[in-house]
């Protein structure tokens, strides 16, 4: 047995690292599908392709030593580019304790549908943005530090038109506001609603460059949108806002409890391993 085991722990080891790896990258495309990052990576990987292509069949011997020397610059400039997602992935990856269960992340849509819900009622305009995987503090300009826990009330105070910070788009991460008067970067998209304001075009902005979801109250009528992933949803109702933020953000916590699940299943795994081959040792 032991035997055995010293001949495929190798390749087994291998396939498990490729594994993981593999499913890291395709969470990390996932997270960029919808945005102007996935169009870059998209292009970025097209145009390599075509040119591998274009030498292997035309036998372009100079274009294919010139790749094959600047490949480690092709590298370097993906992580350039991506630096933000990046950094987001690998800290999600050192992060053993997961601080928000799904219950939590329950009441934190809660508390954003209470708010959204009074501010609605008495129209007054709100821009907030739900941070996911991709960190907002390099997409947004401006805005104050507010770093404190998210409440209905905080809320409803940081939007009251007599206040100094109520203009801008509040920026949230899980159950904390980190920080409100932010200004959002506005669409580029030709052909939208001439009625459409500020908000709704920042909203979509924002959800463009960046995985959050940013839901907008409309300061003249009441209405509630949501915009996420370059697309933005207009009057809908509370119900439809509470299911989409939970078919989002909780599943996003069930995504991190398989993980954890499969983490911890490894690790028994791999302790039972050890066990019976230090008693076949013995």
């Amino acid at each position: 047995m032991w035997q055995i085991l010293q001949i495929v722990w190798r390749p087994v080891l291998e396939i498990l690292i490729l594994t993981v790896g593999i499913y890291y990258v395709l969470i990390f495309l996932r997270g960029l599908r919808g945005t102007r990052g996935w169009a870059v990576i998209t292009g970025f990987v097209a145009l390599l392709l075509m040119l591998a292509l274009v030498t292997s069949i035309l036998d372009l011997r100079v274009l294919r030593l010139l790749l094959g020397t600047f490949s480690t610059f092709f590298v370097i400039a993906g992580l350039v580019i991506f630096q933000p997602e990046l950094r987001r992935l690998l800290a999600e990856l050192g992060n053993q304790a997961y601080l928000n269960d799904l219950n939590e992340e329950r009441e934190n849509i809660e508390v954003i549908i209470e708010t959204v819900e009074r501010l609605a009622d008495v129209r007054i305009g709100a821009l907030i943005a739900i941070e996911q995987s991709i960190q907002l503090e390099d997409l947004v300009e401006s805005g104050i530090n507010v770093n404190c826990e998210a409440t209905p009330e905080m809320l409803e105070t940081i939007f009251f038109p007599n206040n100094a910070i109520h203009d801008g788009g509040v920026t949230m991460r899980g159950d904390r506001i980190l920080k409100a008067a932010c200004i959002f970067p506005l669409t580029q998209k030709q052909g939208l609603e001439k009625s459409m304001g500020t908000r709704h075009r920042a909203a979509i902005g924002l959800s463009e460059e960046s995985d959050a979801i940013v839901i907008v109250v409309s300061e003249e009528t009441g209405a509630i949108s949501y915009a996420y992933k370059g697309h933005l949803e207009r009057k809908v109702t509370v119900e439809v806002l509470r299911s989409f933020l939970t078919s989002v953000l909780v599943k996003r916590r069930e995504i991190r409890a398989r993980k954890k699940w499969f983490k911890l299943a490894w690790a028994r795994v791999r302790a039972n391993m050890l066990a019976q081959s230090r008693k076949e040792g013995e």
